[in-house]
């Protein structure tokens, strides 16, 4: 809530770069959509999804891209300044979760706008599929979208972590969200063992894909029990790789 309220005040101190970066982030988001558009424009689905069931699944991919921007992004980038220079004492130091104060040290506000088009995005598209919005998918999707935030933060730790063995991330950031690009797209679309690598190695489709079934009424409920489990499992494993790379960090005077 603090640095949440702090990214605000700094934000707002220059109103005029503010409102012109939400202007960019409104453009960009709804450019998300012409991919779409080109690919629906001259047949009613692509495998097995029509054009407002895949805009469901654009719209996880743009809540999640403002995750990313809005805040993996320049808390990693923060991070890693943090171990070049040694300075990651002064994090260290503060009474709370030095991990979630990694994970959230630099926000910026107006990212806050694709989370926003994105999930305006989702209800429209439900609404245009035709499938019914019940209380019991809703309570389900917004659990996949829980899931799919916890293991987007997992995998982002994770990588933050070689900083401390490598010093830079740079390249392993620019994989990522190269890769990541692939999640705009039903899981569907892809081959078999390219959807297998999706879905259990760098699961893509977990993150909008399975949110997507889930609002839509096509997620079993083993397949989100799954999900679930997984995400667990990937926290856990940040949290090991987190524990383990401050047991290396020597600090400044180290």
């Amino acid at each position: 809530g603090i640095q949440v309220r702090a990214a605000l005040v700094q934000a707002v101190q220059y109103r005029s770069n503010f409102v012109a970066e939400g202007l960019v982030e409104v453009v960009w988001a709804a450019g998300m959509l012409v991919p779409l558009v080109v690919v629906y424009g001259d047949r009613p689905s692509v495998a097995g999804w029509s054009y407002p069931e895949a805009m469901v699944v654009t719209g996880c991919f743009t809540l999640l891209q403002g995750v990313i921007e809005g805040v993996v992004t320049p808390a990693m980038t923060a991070l890693v300044e943090h171990v070049r220079k040694g300075t990651l004492d002064f994090l260290l130091l503060k009474p709370a979760d030095a991990q979630f104060l990694a994970t959230t040290s630099k926000l910026l506000p107006w990212k806050s706008l694709n989370v926003v088009f994105g999930l305006t995005l989702m209800t429209y598209g439900v609404a245009r599929s035709g499938h019914a919005l019940t209380a019991g998918r809703v309570v389900a999707g917004a659990v996949m979208l829980a899931v799919s935030v916890s293991l987007l933060l997992s995998l982002w730790t994770c990588a933050g972590c070689a900083a401390f063995v490598l010093g830079k991330v740079d390249n392993l950031t620019y994989l990522f969200t190269s890769v990541f690009d692939a999640a705009r797209w039903p899981s569907a679309v892809f081959p078999g063992l390219l959807r297998l690598v999706f879905t259990v190695v760098i699961p893509l489709a977990v993150m909008t894909t399975f949110p997507a079934e889930a609002l839509l009424g096509r997620l079993e409920p083993w397949r989100l029990a799954a999900a679930v489990a997984g995400a667990v499992a990937a926290a856990a494993l940040s949290r090991l790789c987190w524990s383990r790379s401050l047991a290396r960090y020597t600090s400044a005077g180290g």
